[in-house]
């Protein structure tokens, strides 16, 4: 059976990403309950049926479909997963919680169906599936989208609950607040929807704040771009999404100097002699006035205008990785 391992793709993100606050509620919330003390691994458990059952069915498992939960907790979702499911692999990081849950399905049909991982999901090899569903621990919001989008083969769907202004952040579009570095690296890659807003009291314990679930279906296939690439330019842009182009490239510290290093690797690796008095400030000038961007803004750009950017880049031997 084929096995996903953790390319570059996935490396380079889990480096760079931030983990996501953790909102977890305190000890008056029912963190004095050893089972739902889930504070440690930012994990809330859903208690609603209504809503597992929807987040499920929004999934449209088949009966053939191999599904990947990341913390099932005490598998409010699992086993309505397994009804569906042919199989179902949880990936668990408190045993407390990976013991909760194989008791509960113990002696029952959907028992076979159910392999418990008990592990850090970054860093856990993870076995072929169909369809991702998940209750997200808040701390790994970033790294399960990007771990996912780099798994191969691909999944067909998932199904995903996050903080709200996180899932917000993942379906923003060019020329909105919430349009980021996430936003463009995320839909560069996959297609996201909004399904659903969850209320914090559908959990417990409850965070401090609302979430939302979305849906991710990968592109198949993938754009022929490497994600060091492109997440290197989006993370120049980005850190000034309102200020032009020109400005985010020229003012911020070392960036120029960066881009005219990766150059004369590029040369020496291709066996492109350098030109005498290299000028990589005007290079990258040159560039921004061929393709107009150099007044634009990040805030409003969109996927293509980003690909269009890095291919004139690329086009010189200029690289961001």
């Amino acid at each position: 059976m084929p096995r996903a391992t953790t390319d570059r793709f996935t490396r380079a993100h889990i480096k760079s990403a931030k983990p996501e606050k953790s909102t977890a509620a305190g000890p008056s919330s029912g963190a004095h309950n050893p089972i739902f003390n889930t504070e440690r691994f930012g994990q809330h458990i859903l208690k609603n049926p209504q809503i597992a059952q929807d987040i499920v069915d929004k999934a449209n498992l088949r009966p053939t479909d191999k599904v990947l939960e990341v913390g099932p907790g005490t598998g409010n979702l699992t086993v309505r997963i397994l009804e569906k499911a042919k199989q179902c692999t949880a990936i668990e990081m408190d045993p407390r919680m990976a013991a909760e849950l194989t008791k509960r399905v113990q002696g029952t049909p959907e028992q076979r169906k159910l392999e418990v991982m008990i592990g850090d999901f970054a860093k856990a090899e993870l076995p072929y599936f169909d369809v991702c569903i998940s209750n997200t621990p808040y701390q790994i919001s970033s790294v399960i989208v990007f771990r996912l989008l780099s798994h191969r083969p691909l999944f067909r769907t998932a199904i995903l609950m996050f903080q709200r202004e996180f899932a917000q952040r993942l379906v923003a579009r060019p020329g909105t607040a919430l349009w980021s570095r996430l936003s463009a690296n995320v839909q560069l890659y996959a297609k996201v929807d909004h399904i659903r807003q969850v209320d914090r009291n559908n959990f417990r314990p409850p965070p401090q704040v609302d979430s939302s679930v979305v849906r991710i279906v990968p592109l198949d296939p993938p754009p022929p771009v490497r994600f060091e690439e492109f997440d290197g330019m989006t993370r120049i842009l980005f850190s000034r999404r309102n200020k032009t182009v020109r400005s985010s490239f020229f003012n911020a510290k070392g960036v120029v100097e960066m881009l005219e290093k990766n150059y004369k690797t590029w040369c020496s690796e291709t066996d492109t002699i350098v030109p005498d008095g290299l000028d990589m400030k005007k290079i990258i000038d040159e560039i921004f006035e061929e393709t107009a961007y150099g007044e634009e803004r990040a805030a409003k750009m969109d996927i293509n205008d980003l690909l269009k950017l890095l291919t004139a880049f690329h086009d010189r031997g200029i690289h961001f990785s």
